[in-house]
């Protein structure tokens, strides 16, 4: 074979390699739907289950880059702590050794007839599941298929003698085999890939075990570039998460050539005792390899936090600097995910929206240029945020949802413009408060001083409490998916609509009075109006968070206080 087979052997070889390992992985994570996001989310209470919920997540989607990057931008979001995301950066490096042993197995013989198989369920079945797991046998097959052609083209390697050579030199060398498997590691943007192309070099006996242990400690290193680059122009909690992968990846690439003798002597008696083919002991190497640094390194999980902490010290952007943690490889990668990255970011626009009014009412009571600005930022923090999450959710509307996760997707959308249009109608209050505040200083400088202030009567500041609640309750409701919750914020809003009806009436009959000036009154009554307004926004939320806005099907959410119907 010359040296133009060898190249175009390995690359194709190395090609359907990655296509096969990539599709089972897409295969195995729509199959597993809604159980990655149980896992990260539910399973990452302690260190140890964190490391768990890390190997489960990378053995359902093979792939530790994709782990890692999933936890930064878990992390990114809010819906996880950096103590949590390094068990869950260790269980990954645990979870990614399950490839290694996979191609250890060594059924190269039967690729073709599996990739068979796995079209047929490809293309024969219309089932969601059964397509999955139709993608999940053919990227099986290609990952054999590739590897048998990457080991055919690599097999003449050993016989030329700059090739021996080299491996000499990183045998002597452990220092560059690392650097190595780095690069390479780098360079494939996968290390079960480098570790495919050792377990081929391995068996065809064009290096030895000296030569391949430093390049496989070096993919751990290699891995950990991805979830740098997935951490810049990400939050402080990101970066920290990404350097915390770094941190623990190199710390356990040190320890392991430090008990480099030892090892080799474990992975020896290993070989002895079960008789290990030359794949299989790159898989048992890599296995132990990664548990010792897991098993050394998890005691010291709180410190290693505290060390990334001091490393990137720092507090998070003020509010008006705040951007959404809205990770767009995680919508092809993991749309579920994308999904629940976006409700934690609807819940953080209506904690903004919250925000904003609570310091349009400190305004309305105590007139001070502070939060008067204040309000003003929240609502252009508020504005960017609606923007974002809604070009977000029309790129995951690009992606196969289930039926359930669609229904999610347009309560999203929907629950995003509501909380949008409250934080204008707050502005609009705002506007009119100062308004009606500076009429009034110019009727005091001209000596006509009203007898009696509409705006502050004792009727109004209660609606501006009432619709306070129902904001916070709707926000709270959609967060934890509470029915009670919901149920006092719909039936609050009859409250609200008998007080905004008692005012306005109130308010004509003091006019028709003589009582107040017409003028104040306009201002008066958009207020209410945008109160009202407010409310009936509140409302609509937790009617979502009922259930009674979607499914669009005619249903009833039983509450402890009464039955609300959908009609």
């Amino acid at each position: 074979m010359d040296v133009q087979q060898i190249i175009f052997q390995f690359i194709g070889g190395i090609g359907i390699f990655l296509f096969g390992l990539k599709y089972m992985g897409d295969g195995l994570q729509r199959a597993a739907g809604d159980n990655l996001r149980s896992i990260l989310n539910t399973f990452t209470s302690t260190p140890l289950r964190a490391v768990l919920a890390g190997a489960a997540v990378t053995a359902l989607i093979q792939s530790s880059t994709g782990t890692t990057v999933l936890t930064v931008g878990l992390v990114s979001a809010g819906f996880m702590s950096l103590t949590q995301a390094i068990g869950v950066i260790m269980g990954a490096n645990v979870g990614t050794t399950i490839t290694a042993f996979i191609i250890g197995l060594n059924i190269s013989d039967y690729a073709l007839p599996i990739m068979g198989a796995g079209a047929l369920f490809l293309f024969f079945f219309k089932n969601q599941l059964i397509a999955s797991i139709g993608q999940i046998i053919f990227g099986f097959g290609a990952l054999f298929y590739g590897l048998d052609l990457m080991g055919s083209g690599l097999e003449p390697l050993q016989n030329l003698q700059i090739f021996s050579d080299l491996m000499v030199r990183l045998s002597d060398n452990p220092f560059l085999g690392i650097v190595s498997g780095s690069i390479m590691t780098l360079i494939l943007q996968s290390s079960s890939a480098t570790t495919g192309i050792l377990q081929q070099l391995f068996s065809q006996g064009a290096m030895t075990i000296g030569a391949a242990l430093p390049i496989l400690f070096g993919t751990n290193i290699g891995t950990t570039f991805t979830s740098v680059l997935a951490s810049m122009g990400a939050n402080l909690a990101a970066k920290r998460t990404a350097i915390a992968h770094v941190i623990f990846n190199v710390f356990g690439t040190i320890l392991a050539m430090l008990l480099f003798t030892p090892f080799t002597r474990l992975l020896s008696m290993l070989t002895d005792a079960f008789n290990l083919n030359p794949a299989l002991q790159i898989a048992f190497a890599h296995g132990i390899f990664n548990l010792l640094s897991v098993g050394v390194l998890i005691w010291f999980t709180p410190q290693l936090a505290s060390l990334v902490s001091k490393i990137t010290p720092g507090e998070e952007n003020t509010i008006e600097m705040y951007e959404p943690n809205l990770d767009y490889s995680l919508i092809q990668r993991s749309p579920v995910f994308a999904l629940d990255q976006t409700k934690h970011e609807i819940i953080q626009l209506g904690q903004f929206v919250l925000e904003e009014y609570n310091t349009m009412f400190d305004y309305y009571l105590k007139q001070d240029k502070k939060s008067y600005d204040h309000v003003l930022k929240i609502e252009d923090v508020v504005d960017r945020i609606d923007i974002q999450i809604t070009e977000y959710l029309m790129y995951i509307s690009g992606e196969d949802l289930p039926a359930k996760n669609s229904n999610e997707h347009a309560q999203m959308g929907e629950i995003g413009k509501y909380l949008e249009r409250i934080g204008d109608h707050t502005e609009n209050i705002l506007k009119n408060i100062e308004e009606v505040n500076a009429a009034g200083k110019i009727q005091k400088k001209n000596g006509n001083i009203e007898d009696e202030n509409i705006l502050y009567k004792e009727s109004l500041i209660k609606l501006f409490h009432l619709v306070k609640q129902n904001i916070e309750e709707a926000v709270q409701a959609y967060e934890t998916e509470s029915h009670s919750i919901a149920g006092k914020v719909v039936k609050r809003e009859k409250e609200v609509n008998d007080l905004e009806e008692n005012i306005r009436r109130t308010y004509i009959s003091n006019l028709n009075k003589g009582i107040g000036k017409p003028s104040d009154g306009i201002l008066f009554v958009d207020i209410v109006s945008n109160l009202e307004r407010i409310s009936d926004h509140s409302v609509k939320i937790a009617k979502h968070s009922l259930g009674i806005r979607y499914p669009f099907s005619k249903q009833v959410i039983n509450t402890k206080d009464e039955e609300f119907v959908n009609s």
